[in-house]
């Protein structure tokens, strides 16, 4: 079995690491890149640094990859808003036709020979616990890397990529949650190579936490704690969900005991059509209901925790009136997973909550236990409250409390999520903005009308796999 992993992975590593030549061509256009931002620079009433930061400079990238991250470095002293100033027109100079797009502050995305190339300004603190902007720490990331990696370690990392992308759980973005490529190399450094940590994850017995440097100094309620080499006060793998990391453990052993090429390649699913759709809930005999709406106008980072707050408070709610919920799922329209989305761009898309229910209705009546009889205070003002209701039966006493029966205000889901009563539970506050801006509610097999559009998703939905 040893040999057949080898192989396996040979070939892999043979498909992921970039030609001779395509290393120069890149490193050609990332130099030309800096020139021009030192020139840009050179214009400005200040001084700064322009280093090339991520898997490029680190030489972890894969081969077809095509993007050169630079970043520039402005003096700590400087304000925020002088630093937004001056890094947007040092990257419109360098990237005259780009664009701008905003993580904690705007920085300017182009394109240079067929590459895109993001220019980010930050601030050139003497150390990263001093850090002003989440992005000040991505030049010691890269340091840090490159004093530690070489060519062969440098290939563990690009298969380990390859083997995270391939299962579906590569990408630190918050709609994935899963491994960044900063995560992966430092797991590849702990372990040594990629077969050990494959090993090592495969026994790995979450909470994990892992600290390279051994400075730690908080402690995180997270499935995978690895504190960050430059920072002893960040879990580098804080945005990962436990979900994805019982996907990679499941997929470890999958590739261990039976190596095959093709888990290194992400599968594309066929899309449902509508009669797919109406098929599998005619099949599993459940009640799938549906709310499509506009999706709110900002980037994935900040679209995606707003759309599981709003499934997490829907679920609890309906959970809590007695509707019996199977799964859950958000859905995003066109959505590729990417980070941001164009600042300057409106990208019209549609966005699905989609709660499929074991029981989707429940009697008319529901019990409604009060506080125990020796209880004098509550029971009486519990008593009283309905003791002249002509619409409950009760109160009536069940071992030592008060019970009534009393009429439910919701008797189906669909009459919930139909309802204003939405608006009460923990929504996401641009998701509830755009509910109020209007949703339609599908329920049964008219959710195949989503095929249009959602098809991947729901063929994902209705036909999971870990």
């Amino acid at each position: 079995m040893s040999d057949e992993f080898d192989a396996v992975v040979d070939a892999v590593r043979a498909r992921v690491s970039p030609t001779d030549d395509e290393r120069a061509q890149l490193q050609r256009v990332a130099d030309a890149v800096m020139a021009d931002a030192e020139a840009a620079i050179a214009d400005l009433p200040v001084e700064a640094e322009v280093v090339q930061v991520g898997s490029t400079a680190r030489g972890t990238w894969t081969a077809g990859d095509r993007d050169v991250d630079v970043f520039v470095c402005f003096p700590p002293s400087l304000d925020r808003e002088t630093l937004e100033e001056y890094g947007l027109a040092v990257g419109h100079d360098v990237l005259p036709d780009g664009r701008e797009e905003y993580a904690e502050h705007p920085y300017v995305v182009g394109e240079r020979e067929g590459y895109a190339v993001d220019l980010v300004p930050c601030y050139a603190v003497e150390d990263a616990t001093e850090i002003q902007s989440a992005v000040d720490r991505t030049p010691f990331h890269t340091r840090y890397l490159q004093e530690r990696l070489d060519d062969d370690s440098a290939g563990e990392v690009r298969v380990a990529k390859q083997f995270l992308k391939g299962i579906g759980v590569y990408g630190s973005d918050l709609r994935t949650r899963g491994f960044s490529g900063y995560l992966t190399e430092l797991l590849v450094l702990e372990y040594g190579d990629f077969r050990a940590f494959l090993e090592a994850v495969s026994d790995w017995h979450p909470p994990i936490r892992l600290d390279p440097e051994d400075h730690g100094s908080e402690t995180f309620d997270d499935p995978l704690v690895v504190i960050d080499p430059t920072d002893p006060e960040r879990n580098v793998a804080a945005v990962l969900s436990e979900t994805n990391v019982a996907t990679l453990q499941h997929y470890a052993r999958d590739l261990l005991t039976e190596p095959w090429v093709s888990l290194f390649t992400e599968e594309d699913l066929d899309p449902f059509a509508a009669a797919d759709v109406e098929a599998a809930v005619s099949r599993r005999e459940t009640t799938p209901v549906a709310l499509r709406f506009a999706a709110p106008d900002v980037v994935d980072d900040q679209l995606w925790p707003q759309l599981r707050k709003s499934l997490s408070g829907l679920c609890s709610e309906l959970d809590r009136r007695g509707f019996e919920i199977l799964r859950s799922v958000a859905f995003v329209e066109d959505d590729s997973g990417s980070e941001e989305m164009p600042a300057n761009e409106s990208q019209e898309r549609d966005a699905v909550l989609l709660l499929e229910f074991a029981v989707a209705k429940r009697p008319a009546i529901e019990r409604h236990e009060g506080p125990p009889v020796h209880v004098r205070e509550h029971a009486s003002g519990f008593f009283g409250k309905y003791d002249d209701d002509p619409e409950v039966a009760g109160p009536f006493i069940d071992g030592d409390r008060y019970v009534v029966e009393r009429p439910r205000a919701f008797t189906t889901a669909t009459g919930f999520l139909s309802s204003d009563a939405v608006y009460d539970v923990g929504l996401g506050p641009r998701i509830e903005s755009a509910l109020k801006s209007g949703y339609e509610v599908l329920v049964g097999t008219d959710i195949a009308a989503l095929a249009d559009g959602f098809g991947v998703d729901l063929a994902s939905y209705f036909e999971p796999n870990p």
